[in-house]
């Protein structure tokens, strides 16, 4: 159990760290200037163009790095800075967003799968760390709580996994694409690749720390049945 605390700390302080480089990464590439000059908005709105989306919007939200598409309106939201940002940041998260309205415009079979698991997720959200407390209180009476608590909690891990491939595979659409059409020069092209990298390590790392927490709260009722 103490090597469970160890991995999850651990964990925990790699997440910070990557969270760190990509502000930093994404602060330092806003810094420079498309040679083309296009807009983050101009970009996702040629790329949507070029695969043959036409019934999504390309709308500005507020915040930063509150980037996302939302399959449900059909919108790529796009936060200020990259909406009228002429970056290579604005560049790198524009099409990546935009990457994942061409997931969804050819039935990527991965954002399907999480798609599908979202309306079951955003219910078991709101009572399962009630439920693990609860597990935890009562581990000595029943296991029951907790063991209900870990299989709620087994599904969000496994939905941080499936995030994943959507997020690689969106980040690949965008560089191919960005690449292929000359949005970038190869200087360019190599600090979005960057960018995007890093951007993907936050999602490995938050599957990681799901993984090692669950193995904790497995080890608990595991514990508590020897």
């Amino acid at each position: 159990m103490a090597g469970s605390y160890v991995i999850i700390i651990l964990v925990m302080a790699i997440s910070m760290y990557v969270q760190w480089r990509l502000k930093s990464k994404f602060e330092e590439y806003s810094q420079v200037g498309l040679s083309n000059g296009m807009s983050g908005r101009e970009i996702a709105e040629k790329m949507l163009r070029d695969s043959n989306i036409y019934d999504v919007r390309v709308v500005s939200v507020e915040g930063q790095l509150t980037d996302h598409y939302n399959p449900q309106d059909k919108t790529v939201n796009l936060s200020p800075d990259v909406f009228h940002g002429r970056s290579v940041s604005a560049a790198a998260v524009a099409s990546h967003e935009c990457g994942h309205a061409v997931q969804h415009a050819t039935a990527y079979q991965w954002l399907k799968f999480r798609s599908q698991m979202v309306p079951f997720l955003s219910i078991s959200s709101r009572y399962m760390q009630w439920v693990i407390l609860g597990g935890v209180l009562l581990l000595n009476t029943t296991p029951i709580p907790l063991a209900i608590g870990v299989a709620l909690f087994a599904v969000t891990t496994l939905f941080s996994f499936i995030t994943l491939p959507v997020e690689y595979d969106a980040s690949n659409r965008a560089l191919a694409w960005i690449q292929n059409n000359r949005i970038v020069n190869e200087r360019e092209y190599v600090m979005a690749a960057d960018a995007l990298k890093w951007a993907a390590r936050t999602y490995l790392v938050a599957a990681i720390g799901s993984l090692a927490t669950l193995l904790y709260y497995v080890s608990l009722l595991m514990g508590r049945r020897d």
